[in-house]
């Protein structure tokens, strides 16, 4: 695998997308669990927003996620990103323009790119999410003062220099793993409080089934000989299916979805890790 280019370590690269779910939470208690050192390759099978990724900035990695548009993007930031840059300045942060681009299908992948970042930016909560035509359909956010953060987004085009991306199903990304490398998963799980509500609504965007493979998958890394760190719904379900074994703690976390009139409280989740 290549080598990514030089990235001072002092300089910081935040992701350049809002995601629901995303883990800049977390990232005060991983660096009590592990030193990216210490490992081979790093792998990110359910990226979303990168935080991890970023926090760690990894000299060899594999991402990946099973969102083409989320890939696409990625890819295009990484390859192409002095043409993202040009087509995010023509976007207008208005009402207007938004409903008009959310609309427009661009037959150019690198145009599409800038797309999805935009309507990230600039929509409701940045929530990702598509009709049953599968067409995106959050509405405007406005945040009319929000200015796109260019200088960060080109330390996130270096940041990826080496780092393969991949569209890929979780499963998928068993065959690049090797003994000693890091794997860390955050799979998709929303959870309103932590004794109901959990399967129902989670059945519709990673299912009780998809959770059962995922096990699956931690058990074949742990044979490969590599070490891997979950988080997941501090949900009694899921503690059964992940009971291997293996380190289980919970977190409280303040949470961070819903309109600017929601309750916002606080509510734990799991992290489980075969790291010692």
């Amino acid at each position: 695998m290549s080598q990514k280019k030089n990235v001072g370590k002092e300089k910081k690269i935040n992701p350049f997308l809002r995601w629901a779910g995303g883990k800049r939470w977390f990232l005060k208690e991983l660096d009590k669990l592990v030193t990216i050192e210490n490992f081979g390759n790093y792998h990110e099978p359910f990226v979303g927003g990168g935080s991890v990724y970023f926090h760690f900035n990894p000299q060899n990695a594999i991402i990946s996620d099973s969102n083409e548009e989320l890939i696409n993007t990625y890819i295009n930031v990484r390859d192409n990103i002095d043409d993202v840059i040009i087509f995010l300045k023509e976007f207008k942060n208005t009402e207007e323009f938004y409903y008009s681009i959310r609309k427009t299908k661009f037959n150019d992948e690198i145009m599409e790119a800038a797309k999805f970042i935009y309507l990230n930016q600039t929509s409701f909560n940045g929530i990702f999410r598509v009709n049953s035509k599968g067409e995106y359909n959050v509405p405007y956010g406005h945040r009319d003062k929000y200015k796109f953060d260019y200088e960060n987004l080109c330390e996130v085009n270096i940041s990826l220099q080496g780092t393969v991306v991949e569209c890929c199903d979780f499963d998928s990304s068993i065959e690049n793993i090797q003994k000693g490398d890091l794997v860390f998963l955050d799979p998709p799980y929303t959870v309103a409080h932590n004794n109901n509500g959990f399967i129902q609504y989670n059945q519709k965007i990673f299912s009780l089934e998809d959770q059962y493979r995922l096990a699956k998958f931690i058990n074949e890394l742990k044979e490969i000989g590599a070490f891997y760190i979950m988080t997941n719904a501090a949900h009694n379900s899921i503690k059964d299916i992940f009971n291997n074994g293996d380190r289980m703690f919970e977190l409280n976390r303040s949470s961070l979805i819903g309109g600017r009139n929601a309750i916002r409280g606080k509510y734990s989740e799991l992290i489980l890790t075969n790291l010692l």
